[in-house]
């Protein structure tokens, strides 16, 4: 407040007949401003100042929130004294107390700063925001004045947000395109240069996008309270207050171009090198392969024992199954075949190496040396 009133930034001037109405317009909305954006400031700096040491939860922390902003607002009210008394000396036709006018603006400027800085705890992008805005108005602003001291023209009252390059123009249905182009290529920097640590860090995507209109959005509502009809304003104050919203959507731009080029892509995820797997048929009619044993080496004595035995069928013992795949060995198959042989023939028949011998029942068989194994005894049918 001290800069603004030394350096005539802003100023509470005696106006009769609405002979300043520019000058008094233009304060009313930096009035609004400076005392939102005081709020914003001092939220912002007793959270980075006061950042707890141990975990908490989120309930801690929406109301460690909200005692910050209300903490910053109640500070934010010396802007109303600030304001109001040195209005005092302002002559207004429409009113005979202009510093009540004057700090219910200061007010509504504290209010509007309470809702933005909650924004600004939950993004520090928007906080970013608000702040790097401010510091380019104040140099704007300052820049301004000193522009018009140094070409020797009268002190006048900064417009919010406005530089006049020129004075003679180019206009453009009424609004100043040097200062408009000023004002939107400003809030598309701010906008990107504020919203790229955020977007790098990965915060909260909404938070980025709509953080390049906090700034100049606090500008826009300023003028919308200090004049809601444009009714016999100047052109240079008419420029600002139409040039001020579109200043919004050039700062969402820069933030979304941020947070659209500059976020870090996440990687793909990598799949495991699977070998594949051959087809399987896993119907109800598979039947599994039998595994096939080592061959057996046959033994000399089991050879010349079953040299030339024969099963029932008449087909030949040999290596091969009847299906046509190796058996399981000719040393198992010679060993099994004399008692499936005695077993498959009738007991009326004697078998072709087995002789039956004329001993009585009980007394013993006599079997051949050279034979196989005895075949069971089978009871012999009465006839």
């Amino acid at each position: 407040m001290g800069v603004g009133y030394g350096l005539g930034v802003f100023s509470w001037v005696p106006t009769v007949h609405g002979g300043d109405e520019a000058a008094w317009l233009a304060s009313l909305a930096w009035t609004v401003w400076i005392s939102a954006l005081s709020v914003v400031l001092g939220a912002v700096v007793a959270d980075r100042v006061g950042q707890p040491t141990v975990q908490s939860s989120t309930a801690v922390r929406v109301l460690r929130r909200a005692a910050l902003s209300i903490a910053a607002a109640l500070g934010g009210l010396v802007v109303v004294a600030l304001t109001a008394v040195p209005a005092r000396v302002a002559e207004r036709a429409d009113t005979f107390a202009p510093h009540l006018i004057v700090g219910g603006y200061a007010i509504a400027g504290v209010l509007l700063g309470l809702f933005i800085s909650v924004a600004a705890l939950v993004a520090r992008s928007i906080a970013a925001n608000v702040l790097a805005t401010g510091g380019w108005l104040w140099l704007l602003a300052v820049t301004a004045v000193a522009d018009g001291i140094a070409a020797g023209r009268q002190t006048v009252v900064a417009q919010l947000g406005s530089w006049p390059v020129t004075t003679d123009g180019p206009w453009f249905r009424s609004v100043y395109l040097p200062g408009a182009a000023i004002a939107a290529l400003a809030a598309v920097v701010i906008g990107f240069l504020a919203a790229l640590p955020a977007a790098r860090r990965r915060d909260g995507q909404a938070g980025v996008a709509l953080s390049g209109a906090a700034g100049p959005a606090l500008v826009a509502v300023a003028y919308l309270l200090a004049a809601p009809k444009l009714t016999g304003a100047l052109p240079e104050q008419l420029s600002a207050h139409l040039v001020a919203p579109y200043a919004v959507f050039a700062g969402l731009i820069g933030s979304v171009l941020a947070l659209v080029l500059c976020s870090p892509r996440r990687p793909r995820p990598v799949k495991a090198a699977t070998a594949p797997v051959p087809p399987q048929y896993t119907g109800a009619d598979a039947t599994p392969a039998p595994a096939v044993p080592a061959q057996a080496t046959p033994d000399k004595s089991d050879a010349d024992r079953t040299g030339s035995l024969k099963d029932t069928s008449g087909k030949e013992a040999s290596g091969k199954a009847a299906s046509g795949k190796p058996a399981y060995g000719r040393a198992s198959v010679a060993k099994a075949a004399p008692a499936q042989a005695a077993a498959e023939k009738p007991a009326d028949e004697p078998t072709a190496d087995v002789p039956v011998s004329d001993t009585p029942a009980g007394t013993g068989d006599a079997v051949s040396p050279t034979a196989g194994p005895p075949s069971p005894k089978q009871p012999r049918k009465k006839r």
